[in-house]
């Protein structure tokens, strides 16, 4: 007789805890979603275009830490811009941005001209801005230079000497020396000089010449202007023998099956930085004042020393030997 004038009041106990316990796990969730709103990176941010980060991939002109350090506003802001978390990975080699955006699942890229040209004779991928810098200018030149006391000024005074190059797919750091070299009857630097080898990224080259542990290099003019702007031993000890035609400065190039929905809004992001202050903060800290918009066409030149230099897009070995 207790027990059943007990029960409805063991009910309405229970009824009650659990209507407590409700409440709390409703409390925490809330605070979860509080913490989580506050990030760029998160799935409830408004606007997101897609749940995982955006990975994109960095040629190595420079030092790795130096790369990061110019991009890592750009990430910020990009994600802020998207709402979906940006991520930068930096390669180890020109070439790991071809492969890459097969292994490694790459989402875009930062190609430098060449590898834009090669990836897209490749697998396909979409070019949408590039930077433009200070000077108003989105291209750059292939540089081939020596030290000022070398005595080396004519590709015939280099014969026998050691050359350092960038990579195999570089326009500055390979093609255009190739081009160079064949223009003036060198067939194959591999024999003509003593030495050779891949510094693996502009500014390495520039050091390895500066430095004495080369005696003829290639590189990209942007990278030489900003180490003389640093070093002034590099504008007063090296000397630049001759410059190739303007090529596209670095551009961002998407996969293919990119939802057009994310391609569409980094592009837009990427072409309005210059209309709030944030926007022209990650582009000050680059090294730009704007992107510009960018398509194929704006690579023909590169194409034109590919086929000068007799090499075949779809089947051009790229791998440093």
């Amino acid at each position: 007789m207790k027990i059943e004038q007990l029960a409805p009041w063991a009910a309405v106990r229970s009824d009650f805890m659990k209507t407590i316990l409700a409440l709390a796990c409703l409390g925490a969730l809330l605070v979860a979603g509080c913490s989580q709103s506050d990030t760029p990176s998160s799935k409830s941010s408004k606007g997101a275009v897609q749940e995982k980060p955006l990975l994109i991939g960095l040629v190595p002109e420079q030092r790795m830490l130096e790369q990061m350090q110019r991009y890592e506003p750009l990430a910020y802001y990009l994600s802020k811009k998207l709402g979906t978390e940006v991520k930068f990975t930096s390669l180890p080699r020109y070439g790991s941005i071809i492969d890459n955006f097969v292994s490694a699942k790459l989402d875009a890229g930062f190609f430098g001209s060449f590898t834009y040209v090669l990836t897209n004779a490749r697998v396909g991928v979409e070019v949408l801005a590039r930077p433009e810098n200070e000077k108003r200018l989105s291209t750059y030149n292939g540089l081939i230079f020596v030290r000022k006391d070398s005595g080396i000024r004519t590709v015939g005074d280099m014969r026998g000497k050691r050359l350092v190059l960038v990579d195999k797919a570089t326009t500055a750091g390979y093609l255009w020396p190739l081009v160079y070299f064949r223009r003036a009857g060198v067939e194959d630097y591999r024999t003509y000089f003593s030495e050779s080898k891949f510094s693996l990224t502009h500014e390495g080259a520039i050091l390895d010449v500066l430095n004495g542990k080369a005696d003829v290099g290639a590189a990209k003019n942007t990278v030489f202007d900003r180490l003389a702007a640093d070093d002034r031993r590099v504008r007063d000890e090296l000397v630049i023998l001759d410059k190739s035609p303007e090529v596209p400065e670095n551009g961002l190039a998407v996969r293919k099956g990119l939802s057009p929905e994310v391609r569409d809004r980094l592009k837009k992001a990427l072409l309005t930085m210059t209309d709030d202050q944030e926007g022209r903060d990650a582009l000050t800290k680059l090294g730009a004042v704007r992107f510009i918009q960018t398509a194929d066409q704006d690579y023909e030149p590169v194409i034109r020393l590919a086929r000068e230099a007799r090499l075949n897009l779809a089947t051009y070995n790229y791998l440093n030997e």
